[in-house]
């Protein structure tokens, strides 16, 4: 089974549980690597489970971070990967609905007890191949259950990540999630507002980006989650939707039916994806026909809120916040000038942009002619012909007797535009247009 991990990965982990072991402690390969091992997945890290106190193992590996000491959890850096070594251990007292108060080291089943579900409770001993089931997760990979340890109100009133965890995985495995597990999501939902921002953004991205994002939206929404944390989200149910453009039906339905067309997202695209009507509900309104007047607009000053509660980057803020805002841009493009189509073709990310549009037509009217337009414009054009080296530029102003000032931008985008459009072709055809529009 071992020869199914990664050589350089299960070389390493091999070499931390041969140290530990030769020195008398008990110790397993752990959670998720165990349970995708034997689900026959692909994982890219192994954390390992030891009697050895932290202490011993920063004496044993050289180089170590004690990132959760305290809670018995080293990092060891071996061959240039990392892996997580912690000390079997118990947990009381979360008073802060996250981290135990209390830890003390114990042995291999207590630990396995303290630990959330019952597929992620599983130890390999490396040398016999051995299986340590004490929570028999074994019978639910087998079922394909996601089930607590122990009482569903015990595990998620200690942890209340846990809540998100167990539709994380419900959707990354296939599985689904236990009645009483089930009911104890349900039961804890409104709590989240006492986790940290970015251990929720964090979990969301990965329900989000994973394999089944539709499913994940509708199980953070029937069991209240989406309401405690993105209510602007949950507020897009029954707004209702023009029938002709929107046969799928309310704004949430759209947007689900828009993760079903598309998994493994990247973070900026699903986030666009769950964003990009979110000022529909707040410009609802209805004349001859439902319209949302300005609900790009307003979807994008929502969504910069959103992505900066969740803690988000500069960086991906600013992607999210242009996908919401540009994406009715794709209504225009047939009609747009040569120069504004190229900008808009350049745009940075603009795959992103393309595959946003392509689902929201998907989950709507069918219609691609836009997403086919662009396709074909991009496959005709080079980096070049999109993003041309300028003709001229502000030093050619001053030569020319302008001075420096605003004036200066709107010339040389006036050039651009007719660079792009072909009708200036030669640096000293755009001079000649400055000397004959602007009296040099």
């Amino acid at each position: 089974m071992l020869e199914r991990i990664e050589a350089r990965l299960r070389e390493g982990a091999l070499h931390i549980h041969d140290i530990l072991a030769a020195e008398g402690f008990r110790t397993y390969f752990a959670g998720g690597a165990v349970r995708d091992l034997l689900l026959n997945r692909r994982f890219n890290e192994i954390d390992i489970a030891t009697a050895a106190p932290p202490d011993v193992v920063e004496r044993l590996f050289p180089r170590t971070v004690g990132v959760g000491r305290e809670f018995g959890v080293v990092v060891a850096v071996v061959g240039g990967t990392s892996y997580e070594i912690a000390t079997f251990r118990a947990e009381s007292g979360y008073t802060d609905g996250r981290h135990p108060e209390h830890v003390r080291f114990t042995h291999a089943r207590q630990d396995a007890l303290r630990r959330d579900f019952t597929v992620n409770a599983l130890f390999l001993d490396p040398v016999t191949g051995k299986v340590i089931d004490y929570t028999n997760g074994r019978k639910d990979l087998d079922r394909g259950l996601i089930r607590t340890v122990r009482d569903p109100l015990l595990t998620f009133g200690e942890d209340k990540l846990r809540v998100l965890r167990a539709i994380r995985f419900a959707c990354q495995l296939g599985f689904r999630i236990d009645g009483p597990t089930y009911d104890g999501v349900t039961r804890y939902a409104y709590r989240l507002s006492q986790i940290s921002r970015e251990r929720i953004r964090d979990e969301l991205l990965k329900i989000l980006c994973g394999p089944a994002p539709a499913r994940g939206l509708s199980l953070l929404s029937d069991s209240g989650v989406l309401e405690e944390v993105l209510p602007e989200v949950f507020d897009m149910h029954g707004v209702m939707q023009p029938p002709a453009f929107h046969p799928e039906g309310d704004v949430f339905q759209h947007t689900r039916l828009m993760f079903s067309l598309g998994g493994n997202l990247s973070p900026a695209l699903a986030l666009a994806v769950l964003l990009h009507d979110v000022g529909k509900p707040g410009t609802f309104a209805f004349g001859e026909r439902i319209r949302f007047d300005g609900h790009a607009e307003l979807g994008a000053r929502m969504a910069g809120d959103i992505c900066r509660r969740l803690k988000l980057s500069g960086a991906r803020i600013q992607r999210v916040v242009g996908l919401v805002k540009d994406h009715l841009r794709f209504m225009h493009v047939q009609q747009m000038r040569e120069s504004t189509l190229r900008r808009f073709l350049r745009t940075e990310g603009f795959e992103e942009h393309l595959e946003l549009h392509r689902l929201d037509c998907l989950a709507s009217h069918g219609d691609l002619s836009n997403y086919d337009f662009c396709r074909e414009k991009l496959s005709e054009l080079d980096r070049e012909a999109l993003a041309p080296p300028p003709l001229i530029n502000g030093h050619d102003l001053i030569a020319l007797g302008l001075k420096p000032g605003p004036l200066f931008s709107e010339i040389l985008k006036q050039a651009e535009d007719l660079q792009l459009e072909g009708i200036l072709t030669a640096r000293d055809d755009a001079l000649s247009w400055v000397r004959k529009t602007h009296g040099t």
